[in-house]
């Protein structure tokens, strides 16, 4: 039996492409009405266009999610329309990599503010309303990156990390009230991450090489992502490698720091 209530209300940011996108798809063929939130209109409204054409229904907005104010006008908006919501989706993010010291640190801050920044406005806006009905669904896209802490990586780790440590806190904050957090942590799969990449030639070619052998689809990374949101796990590390780190890193410590120094370490030198 569905814990979603029928046809749920959902606002889910960087919905105009990748995963965002078809998250928003797989919630509407459970007649979901969408919010489609992007800084890029054109494409946020394409996704509800393709959201009506899978038996759901939804607006548009553009949205920069580090914008406090953009987010707000998103809560108004949706209580204007479908009256409330029921699942916040914190999707939108973007990738760097450089070494700690040598990251410009405007890389830095550009990748906080979206990655971060943007998942605690949302959740800092929609988390209230959600308390105050007693019911609603958070999902939150973070990365293994916050759990695996790869070389290279800084700031894309760190941003992830705080995503995955504000998800647990809002769990515990929230379930008194009936609100269920889920965060999720992918590996690579096939996405346009790599087109708003910040960093140089040698971690781009790492990076697009990493993508290149991923066997995980879109489709399955969001379909694991809803099945775990309606469940109510906690975390969910959508993709079997993912899962081998994390256990890895847990239970041998020691052989994951020489997985790392052998695998990834030395082809960034």
């Amino acid at each position: 039996m569905s814990r979603f209530p029928k046809g749920p209300r959902a606002v889910i940011s960087g919905a105009g492409s990748g995963l965002g996108r078809e998250l928003a798809l797989q919630l509407a063929d459970r007649k979901a009405r969408v919010l489609a939130l992007d800084i890029n209109e054109a494409s946020a409204e394409e996704t509800v266009r393709l959201v009506k054409a899978r038996g759901g229904d939804g607006f548009a907005l553009r949205c920069d999610v580090g914008e406090l104010a953009d987010w707000q006008r998103a809560a108004t908006e949706m209580q204007a329309r479908f009256s409330g919501v029921d699942i916040l989706i914190n999707n939108a993010g973007v990738a760097g990599a450089g070494q700690i010291g040598a990251m410009p640190i405007e890389d830095w801050r550009w990748l906080m503010r979206v990655n971060l920044e943007g998942t605690i406005h949302g959740c800092h806006v929609f988390a209230p309303i959600l308390r105050a009905q007693k019911s609603g669904f958070v999902l939150n896209v973070a990365s293994m990156a916050g759990i695996a802490s790869l070389p290279m990586m800084g700031a894309y780790n760190a941003s992830k990390a705080a995503v995955i440590a504000l998800s647990e806190t809002l769990l515990f904050e929230g379930e008194a009230d009936g609100v269920s957090v889920t965060v999720i942590c992918p590996t690579f799969f096939p996405t346009n991450l790599m087109q708003a990449f910040r960093g140089g030639p040698k971690e781009r070619a790492i990076a697009e090489q990493l993508f290149a052998r991923s066997t995980a689809t879109v489709a399955g990374v969001a379909r694991d992502a809803i099945h775990g949101l309606e469940a109510g796990a906690p975390l969910v590390i959508t993709q079997a490698d993912g899962r081998l780190v994390w256990r890895m890193k847990r239970l041998v410590p020691a052989l994951y720091r020489r997985f790392v120094r052998e695998g990834f370490a030395r082809k960034l030198r």
